[in-house]
């Protein structure tokens, strides 16, 4: 009798736990970093005794020993590697294209106004001494000078931007370190098949997806569920146990971006990202200190260039013409107009007609002139984003089918859990039923006496 009331006991209490698992699974259908929990039952096993005046057996019933976490490394491996992919290419997306709005090419950019000083030329060619034409000429110089200035500083603001959102990836980055560390403490004081591990699990396995986004990463998981992490591609440790690296940001004058790790011993060690925000970020700052090296290239070429058609020629006062464009070492930023003397235009040459000189100044354009460099670097500026755009379309199609698989093999399924609610219910009636019929079975019996 007594082996009844526990096989009934054992099932009401196993049974009341599996429900309690079920039902957290429901309320957390979409908790984001969620994994199904799935309860493990086992029979407890008869025990046989031969005591010295008679034998037996207890019969134990059932018993939950365990919360299991649903889980598939592999998959979840592969949604890391693939978040780190989509990552790196949505950051370089968002900055190309930045970075392509500030090479305005419309007419208001650098190559339209650079083309106006060459029109304005033609037309001052028609009258040498007209003082509108010699004025719109040196408005045509003023706006090229000032296209090229307003470029150059959005793309500085564009180097800024992308240097201070490294920065906030990087301090992320160590505040995730910092906090999976302590998850790893946490695992290591915990019960292996107990809601704590589960838990601490899942806190775990969100970190190590925010990680992912911003750098790529080698994941090796313990017995406990500890988690140590590599650098992808490089195999630098970033934590190992409840040691996490320290990550800092170094920026060069050129804007160009490196990523360095604290050694321990008061130094750095260069560690280089070969994938997730972070690798797009270091990716792009190349880019753009590659388009303002470019952009002081063509700044200083346009004022040495029209320097020296001026030197070639005299002014209206039949003085050699002096420089039309001043640039500093801060290159295109600085480029200035040097004149606001419309009789300052070496318009004709000294041994020759009043617009000599000016006929001289389209023999500036073609090939290897600043108007077809500036066309080449917009055109492959162009080029760079469309192939980043197909990139990150391919990256996030493949990050979003990866996580999608992972989420099938551990996300919550409502109907399967339905069903799960009405088995373990319906054990749970049944456990009460053996408990019941064996009350009442032993108050037949008492009632005898």
């Amino acid at each position: 009798m007594t082996d009844l009331l526990g096989i009934g006991r054992s099932g009401v209490t196993a049974y009341r736990k599996a429900l309690s698992t079920v039902g957290e699974n429901v309320a957390n259908a979409e908790t984001p970093g969620y994994a199904r929990r799935l309860a493990t039952l086992r029979e407890q096993t008869a025990v046989s005794t031969t005591p010295l005046y008679r034998p037996s057996t207890s019969f134990g019933g059932v018993d939950m020993v365990g919360v299991e976490r649903v889980w598939n490394d592999f998959k979840a491996a592969d949604a890391r590697t693939s978040a780190a992919d989509a990552g790196r290419a949505d950051a370089r997306v968002r900055w190309l294209t930045i970075t392509e709005s500030a090479l305005d090419d419309g007419a208001s950019g650098v190559g339209a106004q650079i083309g106006a000083v060459f029109n304005a030329a033609d037309a001052l060619a028609s009258d040498p001494n007209g003082q509108m034409p010699r004025r719109a000429m040196l408005l045509a110089i003023d706006g090229a000078a000032g296209a090229i200035r307003t470029t150059a500083e959005r793309l500085s603001t564009a180097s800024d931007g992308i240097a201070a959102e490294a920065q906030t990836t990087i301090d992320a980055i160590n505040g995730d370190l910092a906090s999976l560390a302590k998850v790893n403490l946490a695992l290591l004081r915990t019960a292996d098949g107990s809601s704590p591990r589960a838990q601490l699990s899942d806190e775990r396995d969100r970190l190590l997806d925010k990680l992912s986004n911003r750098m790529g990463l080698e994941v090796t998981l313990g017995t406990s569920g500890t988690a140590r992490v590599t650098l992808a591609g490089s195999g630098a440790v970033l934590l190992d146990g409840a040691r996490p690296a320290e990550l800092s940001l170094v920026r060069s004058s050129d804007g160009l971006l490196s990523v360095a790790m604290a050694d321990g011993q008061g130094g750095t060690t260069p560690v280089f990202p070969m994938d997730g925000s972070l690798a797009g970020l270091i990716d792009v700052a190349a880019t753009v200190a590659d388009r303002r090296a470019t952009l002081d290239s063509i700044a200083g070429q346009f004022a040495s260039a029209l320097n020296g058609w001026q030197a070639q020629g005299v002014d209206k006062n039949g003085n050699p013409g002096g420089n039309l464009l001043t640039i500093g070492a801060e290159g295109a930023i600085s480029l200035m107009p040097a004149t606001a003397d419309p009789d300052a235009i070496a318009a004709g040459l000294d041994d020759g007609p009043a617009n000599g000189n000016l006929l001289t100044l389209s023999s500036l354009r073609g090939e290897g002139g600043v108007e077809a460099r500036w066309a080449a670097m917009v055109t492959g500026q162009a080029q760079s984003l469309a192939s980043a755009k197909s990139e990150s379309t391919a990256a996030s199609a493949r990050s979003d089918s990866a996580f999608a698989a992972r989420d099938e093999a551990s996300g919550i399924d409502l109907d399967r859990e339905a069903a799960d609610l009405l088995r373990f219910q319906q054990a749970y009636n049944g456990s009460a039923k053996v408990i019941q019929v064996a009350r009442e079975t032993l108050q037949s019996i008492l009632q005898l006496f």
